[in-house]
Order: structure tokens, then sequence, then C-alpha cells
């Protein structure tokens, strides 16, 4: 085992959030791997204007106060995803609300959007510099007397600071916010957003992540309100509210968000929807990746792109260089030259 691995291994003896903390701190400090500088050309992918120089991202949530972008990047990602971020700094749900499932390579989570606040995260981007490509996820305070207010103020600071900016209205842990990704609510969210875009003048691309506990006819409604509102694209999926029967973990009961391999079927057929609703839509698929296949059978299904983190939980950062190799490998097997050449031959 790799000395990586046996860290990953160390941190389990900590609580959940603890352990997290510990590894934010340990990357700080240098002590993250180290990826080869130049990837297999096979996995680079232009997504929404953005040339990744592979295709397997970090998901928000491991850091979401843009602490470790860098560590993260070198660890050999090809985009990584801070946040979420609120405008005003807040704690967050009591603890615990971070839970392993181990028996079932799962996590399930009521942190409650907790995060450092918008000047700390901006301050940050700042002063990393633009190197390689990293996006902002922006959210609502949980007692926002406005929270479409709050998105735009959150697009408003990070614009000119990062590569593309995700808006996430699909956290279960913030009460009520899940409600904007119904018809009428989604549509003046991301109005007011194309606004703010256009005062602006030149923002990056803009994806709006959903939940994966969609009913059979939102994936196309949801669709074609990116597509109104000149949106870039959509992140499928975040976590579920929904308990498999087949979880064995005594944790099972935690009320929460439920991530890791439990949602990798779930969120796949979501994703396929999405596409199936839209041809063309960029679309990064998340949930549930832990390997090589994980990520080529998302991609099958019609994602440009991946992202994962809770099977880092497990597996530790280095854990991004075993799933390249793989899917590299997978694509070679099946013939094609790229990413972009699954999608390609899918709409001929």
């Amino acid at each position: 085992m790799s000395l990586h691995g046996l860290a990953t291994r160390a941190l389990h003896a900590l609580e959940p959030e603890d352990a997290h903390r510990a590894a934010i701190q340990g990357l700080k400090l240098g002590l993250g791997p180290r990826a080869p500088q130049s990837d297999d050309p096979i996995l680079a992918v232009r997504l929404a204007g953005l040339d990744l120089p592979n295709c397997v991202g970090l998901a928000a949530g491991f850091d979401k106060d843009a602490e470790v972008p860098d560590a993260m990047l070198a660890a050999g990602f090809g985009f990584v995803e801070c946040g979420t971020v609120t405008p005003l700094p807040q704690a967050g749900n009591p603890r615990p609300r971070l839970f392993r499932l181990s028996e079932d390579r799962a996590v399930i989570n009521r942190m409650g959007f907790n995060n450092q606040g918008l000047e700390a995260f901006a301050g940050r981007l700042e002063r990393r510099g633009r190197r390689g490509i990293v996006g902002a996820n922006i959210g609502a305070n949980k007692d926002a007397a406005d929270r479409i207010a709050d998105y735009v103020a959150g697009l408003r600071r990070v614009a000119g600071l990062c590569d593309y900016v995700t808006v996430n209205v699909s956290s279960p842990n913030t009460p009520g916010l899940r409600t904007l990704q119904t018809r009428a609510a989604l549509d003046e969210l991301l109005e007011r957003l194309a606004q703010t875009r256009f005062e602006i003048g030149t923002t990056p691309p803009m994806f709006l992540k959903v939940a994966p506990d969609l009913e059979a006819d939102e994936p196309g409604e949801i669709a074609a309100a990116v597509r109104r509102h000149s949106f870039d694209g959509i992140i499928v999926s975040n976590t579920t509210v929904e308990r498999p029967a087949s979880l064995r973990s005594p944790r099972v009961g935690e009320t929460g968000g439920l991530s890791g391999a439990p949602l990798m079927q779930r969120s796949t057929a979501v994703l396929r929807a999405f596409r199936e609703a839209d041809a063309e839509l960029p679309l990064i698929g998340v949930g549930g990746i832990a390997s090589g296949a994980d990520a080529y059978a998302k991609l099958r299904a019609g994602a440009d792109a991946v992202q994962l983190y809770s099977a880092l939980v497990y597996e530790g950062p280095a854990l991004v260089q075993r799933i390249k190799c793989e899917l590299a490998a997978l694509l070679r097997a099946d013939g094609f030259a790229s990413v972009s050449g699954i999608r390609a031959a899918q709409t001929r």
C-alpha cells in the first residue's frame, strides 16, 4: 500500500469531519500526491469552452473554502470545483453531520453549507492566480431573506476569479433550497443570474447543479430552462435523500444526502434522462464514481466530463490517477481516440 493509502486508512481512526479537516491541512502542507505533469491526451476534452487536460474533476464539497485547489490539480484532477460558498459565513448544521457508511462505500452528510463566506473564498482565489481549471460553486445562506439575491452576489464576486461558476440549487441540507428547481422558481433564478451576467459583461461558463431526486418530466423542463437563459450546462447530480434497500450500514437512518457507490445507478439514470432531453447540452456526470469503469459508464450515458468526491474518503486523492489509467484503457479497447468520440458515435 502506498504512503498516501496508509494515510487515508489512518484518517479513518478519526471522526469523519475531523479526518476531512486533517486531510485539508495535510494538502496545504504539500503532503498530497503529485501526478505526472502531462495527462494521456485521450482524456482531454473541450467543455463549454474550457480545455480540460483530462475529463476527471473534483466535485464541490471537498474544498468548501478554496484552500487547496492547486494541491488537487497537482494530484491529477483535470478540473477542481470549490465551494459551496455563501455570501456570509455560516456554521452549518450541528455536529455530528458527516457519516461514513463503510459497508456501502457511501457517505451521508447534512453539513448545511458550512463555509467561511464569500470574501474569504474570493480572497484565496485572488491570491492563487489562474493555473489550471478551477470552478466556484455558489449557494444561498440558510436565513437569507432573498435567496436569489445571494446567488447574484456570489456570481458578481467570483466571476472574474474562476474558470466556471456552478449554481447549486440541489443540496438537501438547506431547508427549501431544492424548491428552486421547480419551474417558476428556476426561471426566476436563472433570469436574474442571466441579467447579472449581462451587466457584468464577461463571465465564465455557468452550470446548474441538480438533484437526482427528480420526477420523470423534470430533466426536460430543467434542460429547457437552462437553454432559455443561456446557461452553459448542467451538473448531474448532487446527493440523494432516498435510501436504497441494499444499504447495510447501521448509519442508514441518518438524515442528509447520501453519496458514494449507492448513488451510481440512480444518478446515471438521471444523467441519461438529461442527455435524452437535450442531445447537445454540456453535462458533467457526478455520483458514485470510484473506478475507471464508473467514469466510463457516465460518459456512455451522456456526460462530457465527470466529477467525484465520496470515493476519496475510502481511497484517498491518489485514486484519480488509477481512474484515469483505467478510463484511458477502456476508451482504447472500444476504439475511441478521445472522450468526445463517445458522443460523436452516439449522434451518428
